[in-house]
């Protein structure tokens, strides 16, 4: 298993990414400036306006260090990646499969499976550590639901179909959502996922870390010779990280969702960290971000025991892990990929 290394941040609209030598450097407003080696690196995410130099998106790409551009309201607006690594043949494979229903439905039932799964755990250890919270019986339910989506997806013969039941689980989940929420319930009110924008605080948080995963999962896919745009649960569509967002979906209840959780419920943000637009857009405010961003970096960095390869990994190693699992299927060396599902 690789090392995890750092992923760099750019928060403030105000600053330009530069080369100087091996270092990235980020120039902001009166002269300030920081550098950290390439070498220590392996993303940079950046909400900046002022842009990148050509001469460090070359350096980028030369180290395969990934850079995505990100929107103030979080959406991933271009990604920057390295030249085509790995082998051409795990992509040629990798092509054949995407392009035959039947073997991309069994690859996509496995992610949904995956997500379904880790979206039941969920709520189950919700309820084990508040058992006094309100709403215990709709959450059970949708406990019970997810698990019987679970064996219906075992038995669909379509992607269209799988696509249908993914899309009723998450529906289900979102709906009891609201019921962890315990702290500041007046202003972080959950009614449902909305997203492009986001229409309220806690959706602010979750769209903003969905795109930090994304970003990651990427990456994840091309460092082991996947080509991150070519998908089985997602549809091919032209400048969109189909496979990524395949990666996200078994991952985001776990990595997401419980980290959104624990920074609202733990007071880690509070009204002052949201811009609420004319529009009805909700986003987060530079300090926001970083509040956000800190969290996710330090939940990253916690370890935890893979429940495939029985060994324990960074948290934020875990894209990795996936889309390395998907490569050894892809070329034969194991009968079947196998999700990520917490216990």
């Amino acid at each position: 298993m690789r090392k995890l290394l750092n992923t760099l941040y750019v928060t403030s609209r105000d600053a330009y990414l530069t080369k100087e030598g091996e270092n990235v450097v980020v120039r902001l407003d009166e002269g300030r400036h920081f550098r950290v080696p390439i070498h220590n690196l392996e993303g940079i995410v950046t909400y900046s306006y002022m842009g990148v130099s050509p001469a460090l998106m070359g350096l980028c790409v030369e180290r395969g260090v990934y850079i995505s551009f990100v929107s103030n309201s979080g959406r991933l607006l271009a990604r920057i990646g390295s030249s085509t690594r790995g082998n051409v043949l795990l992509r040629k494979r990798q092509y054949e499969l995407a392009g035959a229903d039947g073997e991309s439905l069994e690859i996509a039932r496995n992610f949904v499976i995956g997500k379904l799964h880790n979206s039941r755990i969920v709520l189950q250890r919700f309820l084990r550590d508040h058992n006094d919270a309100p709403g215990q019986v709709s959450i059970k339910q949708v406990i019970n639901y997810l698990s019987k989506l679970v064996h219906q997806c075992l038995e669909t013969e379509s992607l269209d179909e799988l696509r249908g039941l993914e899309g009723i689980g998450a529906r289900a989940y979102y709906s009891v959502f609201d019921n962890l929420i315990l702290h500041n319930k007046d202003f972080f009110e959950f009614n449902g996922r909305s997203r492009r924008p986001p229409l309220d605080p806690v959706n602010a948080i979750l769209s903003f870390l969905y795109t930090l995963l994304t970003h990651d999962a990427a990456a994840a896919a091309d460092s082991v010779g996947l080509d991150p745009q070519v998908g089985f649960l997602h549809r091919i569509r032209p400048g969109r990280d189909s496979l990524a967002l395949d990666l996200v979906e078994e991952l985001r209840s776990y990595l997401v969702d419980r980290l959104t959780l624990a920074i609202i419920n733990t007071g880690q943000v509070n009204e002052q960290d949201f811009i609420f637009k004319e529009s009805g857009a909700v986003l987060l405010t530079d300090d926001g971000r970083r509040k956000v961003i800190d969290a996710w970096q330090t939940r990253k960095q916690q370890e935890v025991l893979h429940p495939y390869l029985n060994d324990r990994i960074e948290v934020g190693l875990i894209p990795y892990a996936q889309a390395m699992l998907l490569a050894r299927y892809i070329r034969g060396d194991i009968d079947g990929y196998p999700p990520f599902m917490i216990r």
